[in-house]
């Protein structure tokens, strides 16, 4: 597992926008101190391109890339990730991370995932950005004169290295290849071009010295990346607990984690979280106890002391690693199927996606917008309640299916009215309350005023259907004229048995 989280590590810092070893402090210690409170033991925590990316989000808006006003700014995200996450633990609150919807996670990803790509091509062709943003990207792509051939070459070997040896075994570290060869080529070449650079020998020093003046500017976006980051491995810890038939405590993964991120910020590291890759690869290689991400992080610091072996790596290697592992997340037909199940969570993927692209690099923005964009459509829905309406002889027969709640109840209430109103000859309305899935207090006080509004008009209101769990609301605030509803209802199925009669119609009964 080290010989994949090593290369990984480096190409996940960059881009974090840090230097390369920063992702080796981020890859030690880390998986190391989770081993002690993990709750699944298949979690493989370090770097992770989602994870380096919203760091890069967060901090491009206080600092500038690669200085060290921007490592001590990542070392202090990850402290204040790891103390929302202890926190969240420590007070049971871990299905916090659920309100992250999956089509809000699906949009962002992917969008992430671009983002990412892109932001490796001008590494990959050997070539400095002039403009901004795409504007810049655009004019290295067309101009083909300002990239390096070396850098491509490095850059095209790496991505194919990668994917091809994942294509014929997952357990194959391509990452690992393309490393080790790109050092050697390097030096045999003698390339000129960018490249890791010196590395910092030895175990990294602990240190406290946290810039803790801007923490008012980071805490909204370490409070996102602790719950997004986490929906990762809440994800694969669900999916293998499943696989294993064991129980998993979301709790104490998000003490795990946050330890991990503690770790991570005393070395001077930077957020880091579950890796699905890693930990689908270490369950595979056999992994089955939290020891395994121990000696994982171990062997990691164990090669610290000899890391400046990867000075001559080229950045283009790096590049070609980091477009390889994040190719599997830009998942386009995911996002399309929404469309046939429900058209609705097929905007809130879809905008939270073109969000993050436009707001690039602030995208802690755009998902906190994805976020509130789903509520929306939540609420929306949550305010709607569908009434199938029918005619029985002189009863009109009404069926709200939803949820009735405050926000939903007036609207049942004028749907009824209208109703009503659109057949004045009814004599009898029977509601059927078994498609509500709820009713609170305030939407039976709302049927209480309907039923109160019908019987003055002189019509017989019947309830049917009232399933066990909405039954004691409207209960409490039917009281006092539930023997009138009771008196209609028996009227109610008298007159509809008449009319059946008429008809030569068996009758059922409500």
């Amino acid at each position: 597992m080290a010989l994949v989280l090593v290369p990984q590590s480096l190409a996940y810092a960059r881009v974090a926008g840090l230097p390369a070893y920063v992702g080796l402090y981020a890859a030690g210690l880390p998986p190391l101190a989770a081993a002690f409170f993990v709750s699944s033991p298949y979690l493989q925590t370090g770097p992770s391109a989602v994870k380096a990316m919203l760091t890069a989000g967060a901090l491009t808006l206080v600092a500038t890339a690669g200085t060290p006003t921007y490592v001590a700014y990542a070392a202090f995200l990850a402290l204040l990730v790891g103390l929302i996450r202890l926190a969240i633990g420590l007070l049971r609150l871990g299905n916090v991370a659920y309100l992250i919807s999956e089509p809000v996670l699906r949009g962002f990803v992917t969008a992430a995932a671009l983002l990412i790509i892109a932001a490796q091509i001008p590494a990959v062709l050997g070539a400095h950005i002039s403009g901004t943003g795409l504007e810049g990207l655009a004019h290295i792509v067309t101009h083909p004169g300002s990239w390096n051939a070396y850098a491509v070459g490095f850059g095209m070997i790496a991505l194919a290295l990668t994917l091809v040896s994942r294509w014929i075994h997952p357990a194959i570290p391509g990452a690992l290849i393309a490393t080790v060869g790109g050092i050697l080529a390097s030096r045999w070449l003698g390339y000129a071009g960018p490249v890791v650079g010196t590395v910092p020998q030895g175990l990294p020093h602990f240190s406290v010295a946290f810039p803790w003046l801007a923490g008012p500017d980071l805490f909204l976006s370490a409070v996102v990346i602790a719950l997004v980051g986490f929906v990762e491995a809440a994800t694969i810890a669900r999916v293998f607990a499943a696989r294993e038939r064991e129980r998993w405590d979301a709790d104490q993964d998000f003490i795990s984690q946050g330890v991990a991120n503690l770790a991570s910020s005393v070395v001077g590291g930077f957020p880091v979280g579950a890796s699905f890759s890693r930990s689908t690869l270490g369950h595979m290689l056999g992994g089955r106890s939290r020891w395994s991400g121990a000696i994982t992080g171990l062997a990691v610091l164990v090669f610290m002391p000899v890391s400046n072996v990867l000075a001559p790596l080229p950045d283009a290697v790096l590049a070609g690693i980091v477009i390889a592992a994040v190719s599997s997340l830009v998942r386009f037909r995911p996002l399309l199927s929404l469309w046939r199940y429900s058209k609705p969570q097929f905007a809130v993927a879809n905008g939270t996606l073109l969000l993050t692209l436009a707001l690039a690099p602030n995208i802690v923005h755009a998902v906190l917008l994805g976020i509130g964009l789903a509520l929306v459509v939540h609420l929306w829905r949550e305010f709607r309640v569908d009434t199938v309406s029918w005619l029985e002889g002189a009863t009109l027969h009404l069926r709200p299916q939803g949820i009735l709640w405050f926000g939903s109840a007036e609207t049942l209430k004028k749907s009824a009215l209208d109703l009503i109103a659109d057949h004045r000859d009814v004599s009898d309305v029977v509601l059927h309350m078994e498609q509500l899935g709820r009713v609170d207090l305030t939407a039976a006080c709302a049927v209480q005023s309907l039923v109160r509004d019908l019987g003055e008009a002189g019509m017989g209101v019947c309830l049917d259907g009232i399933k066990e769990q909405t039954a004691p609301a409207l209960r409490m605030v039917l009281g006092e004229i539930n023997a009138r509803v009771e008196r209609d209802c028996r009227r109610a199925v008298e007159q509809e048995a008449a009319d059946r009669a008429m008809r030569g119609q068996p009758h059922d009964g409500p």
